[in-house]
């Protein structure tokens, strides 16, 4: 069975590398947080690392699931530099929702050093990461990922989304067209609340009617006319991802007014209410601006 280091024990990490755990695999697990790890081991099981440095040397394949591209470049190539430890054909699989332009680059340096680096972010609430249920998105070589599809597997289901890089843009995009639907879809409660129509009839209708779409379904009955804005995500995630997608869009010469203002829009939700706040309570700003509740 493959040996495997899980770097990143949050909220989505720790309920991942518990799936490996459970069927199988020989998981290491670290995070900068003694605490993370310490419940990891007490909940799943495996073998905790508190300092990355005394990870063992004949591990098969890195998971990371880490803040961003930065904090990956830092991990493989800064102080500790893991990149460095790892011996020849090791596969590091990059679950980060990254940018797409560093993500390339990083495996090229690694492919220099016989190591393998790919592409994997996921779609999915804390849920089904527990579940191993998460929509994993895969940018990288047909043959590399399939020597670890199983590692893969055992975390949720698996879209190959073309070569390196090709993941991350499709989980920034991916959650570009979620917050714009999302903002629509809270405009919408808002005018007709404003009429007078019923809130809840209104998800009705959308979710029988071509306005059906992930918020209209999971979002607004549950998060938002409930008052609890407890999703678990929260919007500076979500706006991490909308800059990676205008990025690329100015990247690629690609004119995007719409998505552009969405991305400003979650930008100033994060100022007025505080980049950890859930990212459903960007509901919140939209009522403000509108002078007016949807009524619950």
């Amino acid at each position: 069975m493959l040996k495997v280091l899980f770097i990143g024990l949050g909220a989505m990490g720790a309920p991942m590398a518990g799936c490996l755990v459970r069927v199988g695999f020989d998981v290491s697990a670290f995070d900068i947080s003694r605490e993370r790890v310490s419940g990891f081991t007490r909940q799943h099981g495996g073998r905790a690392i508190f300092e990355l440095c005394d990870f063992d040397r004949e591990t098969d394949v890195v998971v990371m699931i880490l803040p961003n591209s930065a904090v990956v470049q830092d991990v493989l190539f800064g102080q500790i530099k893991l990149a460095q430890q790892l011996k020849p054909g090791a596969v590091v699989i990059d679950m980060t929702s990254g940018v797409p332009a560093l993500t390339i680059e990083i495996s090229r340096q690694l492919a220099q050093q016989d190591i393998v680096f790919f592409d994997a972010p996921v779609s999915g609430a804390v849920a089904r990461a527990q579940a191993g249920d998460l929509t994993i998105m895969v940018g990288g070589d047909d043959a590399q990922v399939g020597g670890v599809l199983g590692v893969l597997s055992a975390m949720g289901t698996v879209t190959r989304a073309g070569p390196v890089g090709s993941g991350d843009a499709m989980k920034a995009l991916n959650n570009l067209v979620s917050c714009g639907g999302y903002l629509i879809g809270i405009e919408a409660l808002l005018i007709g609340s404003r009429f007078g129509l019923d809130p809840e009839k209104m998800l009705e209708v959308f979710n029988t009617s071509t306005g059906m779409n992930n918020s209209t379904q999971k979002k607004f009955s549950q998060y938002v006319l409930s008052r609890k804005f407890d999703s678990g995500f929260p919007i500076h995630m979500m706006l991490k991802d909308l800059n990676n997608a205008t990025d690329l869009a100015h990247q690629l010469g690609v004119t995007t007014p719409f998505s552009q203002l969405c991305r400003d829009l979650w930008a100033g939700a994060s100022n007025l209410l505080g980049p950890d706040a859930d990212h459903t309570a960007v509901a919140c700003m939209s009522e403000q601006m509108a002078g007016s509740r949807i009524n619950s």
